[in-house]
């Protein structure tokens, strides 16, 4: 594992970097990806400043907005709109400095058996997200997975994009293959070339319900030895609240993971 990281938040900030600090942390910065904080740059930019007083860790990743953002719709207005919402996530994430900044796939897998449907997100993502690239070389752009059933698409974007362009990877979220994914084991297998970050939490195995790591029903057993098949990533602990932090860290430490 590169790195571990977890979200920070200017209200306990002090806690934070002390976490960070006690574990040699990162930050995998949350408040960016709201609609209305991109849309106040004012705030935005304050916020960002205030992050900047402190002691930042050295890797930090932010996450984008994901929020009905589909390159891929078949309106073109639809489009533009997703286009204007990266371009703000990655102009916020600049002013922390970050190394990387994630969105989702956003693809509806209950368009089954339309092909159509799937041709046509992968042509406009690859197109969308190319130009991204190529404009920004030295922000890493990861894309995750969501409530996608399979790897089959993701996978797909990344033999395409991965091979042109150094700065693209995968987000593997964990935690939604368990939810929504019917095969992890596929999914692990599938994935591992193309992934360079990871997103865990647990949840009951049905809902999104981002708990601490330990407090759920995903197996961790199971999941060390899925890690040990990327060497080389950086892992998100995706809760909010820093005592599911502190727990989340304590029960990897037991697992023996860090």
């Amino acid at each position: 594992m590169k790195k571990l990281l977890i979200i920070p938040h200017l209200k306990n900030i002090d806690e934070c970097l002390q976490l960070a600090k006690e574990h040699d942390l990162g930050f995998e910065f949350n408040d960016f990806y709201h609609p209305e904080m991109l849309d106040n740059f004012d705030k935005l930019t304050r916020t960002a400043k205030k992050y900047k007083t402190h002691g930042l860790p050295d890797y930090c990743t932010s996450h984008g907005d994901f929020f009905d953002v589909l390159p891929f719709s078949e309106d073109k207005y639809v489009r533009e709109i997703a286009e204007m919402r990266v371009r703000q996530s990655i102009n916020a994430a600049r002013l922390l400095n970050v190394k990387a900044v994630i969105f989702h796939t956003n693809y509806n897998p209950f368009f089954t058996g339309m092909e159509s449907y799937s041709n046509f997100w992968a042509e406009k993502n690859i197109s969308f997200w190319s130009k991204f690239l190529e404009s920004n070389p030295d922000i890493n752009i990861y894309i995750e997975n969501m409530c996608d059933f399979t790897p089959d698409l993701l996978v797909r974007l990344a033999d395409e994009l991965c091979p042109k362009y150094r700065n693209f990877g995968i987000c593997f979220d964990y935690a939604h293959a368990m939810i929504y994914g019917n095969d992890i084991n596929n999914w692990v297998k599938s994935v591992v070339p193309y992934t360079k970050h990871m997103h865990i939490n647990d949840n009951d195995l049905k809902n999104d319900l981002h708990l601490a790591v330990g407090d759920g029903q995903i197996n961790w057993e199971i999941f060390k030895a899925h890690l040990s098949e990327f060497p080389d990533i950086s892992v998100l602990i995706e809760t909010a609240d820093i005592e599911n932090q502190r727990r989340s860290i304590d029960f990897l430490n037991r697992l023996g993971i860090l």
